[in-house]
């Protein structure tokens, strides 16, 4: 049997999906950007007048989608020590994969789940980073 699963503390979906799934054991997160819930506002992005990025810093959006991660875990009854798989989608491998991997290293310092890091050319709202997880979660029967 398979559960959704809606957070009130991670920021909104940008689409038709819940934040995560449960299935057995498993718990399976949908892509986890760096947004802030309740507001259109991307930590560490500056937009110019069209909404296209002006700027960034890779390291503040680091830090906001891992928060936003470990929210959704705990929302789930999971935690950041169950992640068993990360997939990480950049859209500037060349310039961000140093800060990112540094910062990353820094979170799963104790833990490190499988990891996947993909570059692609965009993401669905303006932000560098987003990532996909799977973890384990305690039986609730």
């Amino acid at each position: 049997m398979s559960e959704k699963i809606i957070s009130t503390q991670a920021p909104e979906p940008v689409g038709s999906y819940p934040h995560a799934r449960t299935v057995g054991e498993l718990l399976f997160l949908s892509g986890v950007g760096p947004r802030q819930r309740g507001t259109k506002k991307i930590p560490g992005v500056t937009l110019d007048k069209k909404g296209e990025i002006s700027d960034y810093c890779i390291e503040t959006q680091c830090h906001s989608v891992f928060a936003n991660v470990k929210t959704i875990l705990e929302a789930s009854g999971s935690s950041w020590d169950q992640l068993v798989d990360v997939q990480v989608f950049l859209t500037n491998m060349k310039d961000d994969f140093k800060i990112y991997n540094k910062i990353y290293a820094q979170y799963f310092a104790d833990n490190q789940p499988c990891r996947t890091t993909i570059e692609i050319n965009c993401l669905p709202t303006p932000i560098a980073i987003e990532l996909k997880c799977i973890a384990t979660i305690e039986n609730k029967s």
